[in-house]
Parts: structure tokens; sequence; C-alpha cells
């Protein structure tokens, strides 16, 4: 997924612009991604979303990108699973608990040996803002 980011970057853009949310947390990894989202009030629509961006990554992505032979006879892109994990927040402990998550994300998975080292993390947005120190899971 990291190769080709800026296809990425460019699905949710639009996405937002159409279908407008908050991007709380969000990190890219090699072969998934990791994000805390918040949709405007009375707004439920998560699945809708993911599919938006899924399919707009998905139809920019090279012809010859790797296709496992199974997702060619179900007529699918190899780099997507059929769902999302969908978790409801419930409260502040519970949001931090999965915002932590999503930048720990790079770390756990050894990719990184401090979380500010991974480039593609809405980690350093949160820095600058003050959430985290730029050590936090670091030195």
């Amino acid at each position: 997924m990291v190769e080709h980011i800026d296809l990425l970057r460019g699905a949710v853009r639009w996405v937002k612009m159409h279908k407008p949310f908050y991007i709380d947390a969000w990190v890219v990894l090699p072969d998934h991604m990791h994000a805390v989202l918040t949709l405007p009030e009375g707004d439920s629509d998560y699945s809708g979303r993911w599919r938006e961006i899924k399919k707009r990554f998905s139809k920019g992505l090279p012809k010859n990108e790797h296709v496992s032979l199974a997702r060619v006879n179900k007529n699918e892109r190899g780099i997507w699973q059929r769902r999302f994990w969908e978790h409801t927040i419930v409260d502040e402990r519970d949001y931090w608990h999965h915002v932590n998550y999503v930048h720990f994300n790079p770390l756990k998975h050894g990719l990184v040996e401090r979380v500010v080292d991974w480039p593609y993390s809405s980690f350093h947005k949160a820095v600058a803002s003050g959430m985290y120190s730029r050590n936090w899971c670091g030195e």
C-alpha cells in the first residue's frame, strides 16, 4: 500500500470531499492500514466511505499489480480484505486506546524503532498539534 501512497491519499481526499469525515488517526503499512474516523452527527455510513476509498484506490492501481488466482476468479483485486472491522468508540478511554493502537502499529510490526520514524501515519500531525511528544513510544 505504501508504494501507492499518493493514490491512496487522493482516494481519501475525494471521499472526504463528497462524504465528509474527520481522521482522528490513520496509519498505512505495507500490507494493511488502521484508522479511527469520526463521521458527522447522524451519519453512520462507514461502509460506504470504505467502499468508495477502496474502489478509487483500486481503479488507479497499475494493471500489472499482482492478483491471486482466487481473486481473479472472483473478479477482485488482491489488495483488499472483503471486510473491514468496525468498532464504535464507547468512551474517552476507548478512544485513546484505539488512537494509540493505530499510531503504535508500525513499531508493533517491527517496521521502525520509533513511532516517529514511520512516514505514513497521522502521528506526525498529532505531534504538531501537541497530542503526543515526538518521542512517544521511542527513546
